[in-house]
């Protein structure tokens, strides 16, 4: 199959457990809850999306027409210079990876010796090759993933209870305060919804406070 990548670049992991870590990040084109055209925003599931995952005319993007030319593009991207002890980190995120994301291209990026860290929105089934599962909830959409290594949730959401997720089987879980005009009043919130609820950890993106894309 072809895939259609909106961007690909070397960067900072942004969020969550492995913030702070280089890595690959490629962000596959298209998403099951928002065509992510602003015309079409209001008849998203999830209306609050600040992500550009529409065409393929980002930085590193194009359409890839085998899963063996996109591991070799993204291989190019891992600096050379790196030393073995280094681990290699590949980031799939979108949009929803998973509408494109297959088992040719996870044994191709295995075969490069690339750790498999993925973002998903939960509402389809994580294959099993997958090294790193971080679900990300939205409020209406159906959660099919229910387990996996860390469940970040961007907070608030209307009609997504944290307490009610923590009964999922994840090792972590995040509050991510939601970005947009009321982002200084999110991030307190979520930093005191944390503090009353310490099972949550607070997640920033950091790679936006490292001026990084």
């Amino acid at each position: 199959m072809a895939y259609a990548i909106k961007e690909m670049h070397y960067t900072i992991q942004g969020e969550g457990y492995h913030a702070g870590a280089p890595i690959v990040l490629v962000r596959f084109s298209g998403c099951n809850l928002w065509s992510g055209r602003e015309e079409d925003r209001h008849q998203a599931v999830c209306r609050f999306c600040d992500t550009d995952f529409w065409g393929t005319d980002g930085p590193g993007g194009g359409s890839y027409a085998t899963a063996e030319q996109l591991a070799q593009a993204i291989q190019r991207l891992w600096p050379p210079q790196a030393t073995p002890e280094a681990r290699k980190r590949v980031l799939c995120t979108g949009g929803e990876p998973l509408l494109q994301l297959d088992t040719p291209l996870l044994e191709a990026l295995h075969a490069r010796g690339f750790t498999i860290h993925l973002e998903t929105n939960g509402t389809l089934p994580v294959p099993p090759e997958v090294d790193w599962v971080c679900v990300s909830p939205k409020a209406g959409a159906p959660l099919v993933q229910r387990h996996g290594d860390e469940l970040k949730l961007v907070f608030p959401q209307a009609g997504l209870d944290p307490e009610e997720l923590l009964r999922l089987d994840f090792s972590h879980f995040y509050l991510q305060p939601m970005d947009g005009p009321r982002y200084a009043e999110n991030l307190r919130a979520t930093a005191r919804y944390c503090l009353e609820h310490p099972r949550w950890r607070v997640s920033l993106q950091v790679h936006k406070l490292l001026g990084l894309p």
